[in-house]
């Protein structure tokens, strides 16, 4: 098993979100590309923490900086290798004429596109990682509605501590604004308690959505390698009308909801990097300094959550893969009790 069954709540619930999908599996490669196109006009900004960052554009992202929109996020695998993929999906918007005009014909536009990398060189045969097409083609195959989770895109190689990891997604809504986050979990902690079983953020779960009976009981865990490499990835998108500053902010809470999912998190063998995107359909109900700054904290404590849920998704989601458990290889689904018959 590679993946799951898309995910019914997702950041495409974001409106104008689209996610696509592109990765290689067998003959030697595990390795792939998730790419999240942005309506015209968003806004973006990112947050970058510990101490091995892959990424490309994202000094443009920081609030003192000239351009304020984003046209596309592309995620990867491959390592440093891998930012080529970007190549791909800029390829793929100006083909379209969307990006930062610098000219008076509709095509003389750079598509602002920053990317990120996760290290998961290991999982394929050496010089099989993704590159311009890999971008091109996750642009080919994005939509709306839901999301392909596991071993897809970005997290078709991933590891997490001990075990495979994967793209996960989720999403919530507050005072009338729908977060949405995806993550590719390719962390060097653990996100599940090894003692019982239990996702850290496994508390977050909303209406059952996890579908798991927590197995309570220590699992026979691989030993995970003092110092990998690894690096978790991820966007947060919402459909609020926020400024490159206020969209930081919401970056920096969704890095939150990494630490109350994996633990340890942001460590000097991770480069976890998230942007956050604000397509702004809907202006803040209240647009005063006081209230904007109230009604900006509640997204971002929506943003955390929804974040740390979106990991938990694309752990369970994940399937073994390159000689990686995954975690229902490790606690097996319980069997359904079954019925006590009359005589």
């Amino acid at each position: 098993m590679s993946g799951s069954e898309p995910s019914n709540t997702s950041i495409t619930d974001v409106a104008g979100v689209l996610v696509g999908h592109h990765q290689r599996i067998g003959d030697g490669w595990a390795t792939g590309t998730t790419v999240v196109l942005c309506p015209d006009g968003s806004t973006g900004s990112v947050d970058g923490r510990g101490g091995a960052p892959g990424t490309r554009e994202t000094d443009l992202l920081l609030p003192e900086n000239l351009v304020s929109r984003v046209d596309a996020v592309c995620l990867s695998g491959g390592s440093a290798y891998g930012l080529a993929a970007a190549d791909g999906v800029m390829r793929w918007l100006a083909e379209r004429n969307r990006g930062f005009r610098v000219g008076a014909q509709p095509h003389e536009v750079v598509p602002i596109v920053p990317a990120a990398v996760l290290f998961d060189l290991p999982r394929s045969a050496w010089g099989n990682r993704p590159d311009a097409e890999f971008g091109y083609l996750a642009c080919v195959a994005a939509a709306a509605g839901p999301v392909a989770t596991g071993c897809v895109g970005a997290g078709t190689g991933a590891k997490v501590g001990s075990l495979k990891g994967g793209t996960g997604t989720a999403s919530a809504t507050v005072d009338g604004c729908t977060v949405g986050a995806l993550a590719a979990v390719n962390a060097l902690g653990e996100a599940v308690d090894p003692a019982t079983g239990r996702p850290w953020a496994a508390d977050l779960e909303v209406a059952g959505e996890f579908g798991v009976r927590w197995p309570d009981r220590p699992g026979t865990l691989p030993a995970a390698p003092r110092a990998d490499l690894n690096t978790t990835i991820g966007v947060v998108a919402v459909d609020a009308a926020l400024t490159k500053a206020e969209c930081r902010r919401l970056a920096v809470a969704a890095q939150d909801g990494l630490a109350r999912a994996v633990r340890p998190a942001h460590s000097m063998f991770d480069g976890d990097t998230v942007f956050a995107v604000a397509t702004g359909a809907r202006a803040l109900a209240d647009d005063t300094p006081a209230g904007r700054a109230y009604l900006l904290d509640r997204l971002c404590a929506v943003a955390a959550d929804v974040f740390a849920r979106a990991v938990v998704h694309g752990v369970l989601a994940a399937g073994s893969l390159a000689g990686l458990p995954a975690y229902h290889d490790v606690w097996p689904v319980p069997e359904p009790e079954s019925p006590i018959s009359g005589p």
